[in-house]
């Protein structure tokens, strides 16, 4: 049979004509020699000459170049595999034996981490390097991970592991940011009424009273670029060229009106309690319908200064009282007065974040200064002119202010609270609610003309 088989045979003759697949025939005993493929296995080769028999095998086949059958495993040695009659006359593999084949997971094998180690990693990473004898100031994946193995040894977690729990509990000990504590009792307080404020500003504007953000934009520099700047194109970016001439800088004044989002604004080299002065009184000229206005500042020296209390006391029609002027305290409670149509209020120490004209300076940053290149003073002064002017005409709204006076608590990660809107699982949606489309519908970009 086995000569049969090699020697071409009508089995063989019969298993490979072409357009048919071949089958599939087993070894009986493994074999010294490397394995070959014969020409005759082919199903678009034409028959050769019959070949002789090995001499170190009792029965032995020859296997098409790519089967179509079902792969098979190599079984250990502690494995029995079932031999089952091939279509061919041989002894195959059939796909029964498959499980037989597979190896079985050890019982010694490491199980998931318990629930206590993640929390002790988790507070390894909130820790400071210095509390925990590290020598460096900032710690990393890798520094974690070594003191663990040098801590726990063989019990220890990998480094994907430790990578994997502290993205899980968003926390990120390679990173850092600035933090500025305030040293204010009344804080939140304080936060709370500037929050009602803003959220009063619509109504209070229809009955005319205007609520107004205002502070300085210092050192604002009047540079040239050596070379013109190149414009984008395909494939390349705008470049600008780095060496650059200085001519000076411009300190801004602006007040932002929060219930339209217009801007007034005085543009001069110095911020003085004089200036200061003159821009309230610029303002209340270009506000001249209203009966009454409120300035929200901070705590600069100069907002509180003699000069602010005298127009102060011109615009709320009183007579200048030097006397009671003496002090820092008496100024400041002056201009402060609840009483008075035209006041300011002053936000919390350390807390300048509060002052919605600090939204309008990151746009005039971002939009005008960041890539000026100005010839001289004079060009920088009118081109800012155009700015602003361009952007009270057609860009002007009052933003959305969502704090509300109150320490936020995330129930969210900020890293996963992306993948949690796409899924419609987070607490905020891409699509704002129904109360939020109707307070706050969406701006028209682009105004009809005409």
């Amino acid at each position: 049979m086995a000569s049969g088989i090699l020697n071409g045979g009508p089995l063989l003759r019969a298993g490979f004509h072409r357009g048919r697949t071949p089958c599939r025939c087993r070894s009986l005993s493994p074999s010294p020699s490397p394995t070959t493929s014969a020409g005759s296995c082919s199903p678009w080769a034409a028959p050769t000459p019959p070949r002789k028999p090995w001499p170190s095998a009792a029965a032995s086949s020859s296997a098409p170049p790519k089967p179509t059958g079902p792969p098979t495993a190599r079984a250990p040695t502690s494995s029995a595999v079932t031999a089952t009659p091939s279509p061919c006359g041989g002894g195959a593999s059939a796909t029964a034996a498959w499980p037989a084949c597979k190896t079985l997971p050890g019982r010694d094998a490491p199980a998931a981490f318990p629930p206590d180690d993640g929390l002790g990693v988790v507070a390894l990473a909130c820790e400071l390097p210095e509390s925990s004898g590290s020598p460096g100031t900032r710690r990393s994946l890798d520094d974690l991970a070594r003191q663990l193995v040098n801590d726990y040894a063989a019990a220890a977690m990998s480094r994907s592991t430790i990578a994997r729990v502290l993205r899980a509990a968003d926390v990120q000990p390679h990173r850092c940011r600035y933090w500025l504590n305030s040293h204010d009792p009344d804080f939140l307080d304080r936060a709370r009424d500037l929050s009602r404020l803003y959220a009063q500003a619509l109504r209070r504007h229809g009955r005319g009273h205007l609520l107004l953000c205002t502070d300085e934009k210092t050192g604002m520099q009047i540079l040239q670029r050596l070379h013109p700047t190149r414009p984008c194109r395909p494939g390349a970016p705008q470049r600008r060229e780095y060496e650059y001439v200085r001519h000076g800088t411009r300190c801004l004044l602006a007040s932002l009106v929060v219930a339209t989002g217009e801007v007034v604004w005085d543009l001069g080299p110095t911020r003085t309690a004089l200036d200061f002065a003159n821009h309230l009184l610029h303002t209340a000229d270009r506000c001249w319908g209203c009966r009454g206005l409120t300035w929200v500042v901070d705590n600069l020296n100069t907002h509180y200064s003699r000069e602010v209390c005298e127009v102060l006391a011109l615009l709320n029609d009183q007579a200048p009282r030097p006397g009671r002027w003496r002090t820092a305290a008496q100024r400041r409670a002056y201009v402060a007065a609840p009483g008075h149509r035209f006041r300011l209020v002053f936000l919390p120490r350390h807390g300048s974040w509060l002052n919605q004209v600090e939204l309008f300076f990151s746009v005039l940053a971002r939009r005008f200064l960041r890539r000026g290149d100005f010839a001289g003073v004079e060009q920088f002064e009118e081109r800012l002119g155009i700015f602003l002017e361009a952007y009270n005409a057609a860009e002007a709204h009052p933003y959305r202010w969502s704090y509300r006076g109150e320490v936020r608590v995330r129930g969210v990660p900020f890293r996963r609270q992306r993948e949690q809107e796409q899924q419609g699982r987070a607490w905020c949606h891409r699509r704002p609610l129904r109360w939020s489309r109707t307070l706050y519908p969406p701006r028209p970009y682009h105004r009809a003309t005409g």
